[in-house]
């Protein structure tokens, strides 16, 4: 089994942690359909969000999907003038079989602009 890397992101409409926690596990829900995988094969997920994003910590609402047991920790995106505003982004480090080339990595809505350059 080796370690791949799948990537996400989703922009929210505003800074509430109600709306936050249904985004994110929106997206997170999606990578693990898109890709066949349940909880037991993450091994970690990297959380960022843009700095315009204060109401909670996006791997709240991993837990509260049930992802207790894996590691999970929050950053900060870099403030670059210009950049897509409220966005969370994911970095998951999972065990699979997949070659990289079949992870789905998964872009939510208006973050689909993020990453032209893979199909969604």
């Amino acid at each position: 089994m080796a370690v791949r890397a799948v990537r996400g992101a989703v922009q929210l409409e505003r800074d509430e942690a109600g709306h936050m926690e249904e985004q994110v596990s929106a997206l997170l829900t999606a990578v693990l359909d898109r890709n066949g995988l349940t909880s037991d094969d993450l091994i970690s997920i990297w959380f960022t969000a843009t700095p315009d994003l204060h109401s909670d910590f996006p791997a709240a609402a991993a837990r509260k999907l049930g992802i207790v047991d894996v590691p999970l920790i929050c950053a900060q995106e870099l403030d670059i003038e210009g950049a897509l505003p409220r966005v969370v982004r994911i970095l998951a480090h999972i065990a699979s079989d997949k070659p990289r080339a079949d992870i789905a990595h998964v872009y939510l809505g208006a973050a689909a602009a993020l990453r032209k350059d893979i199909a969604q």
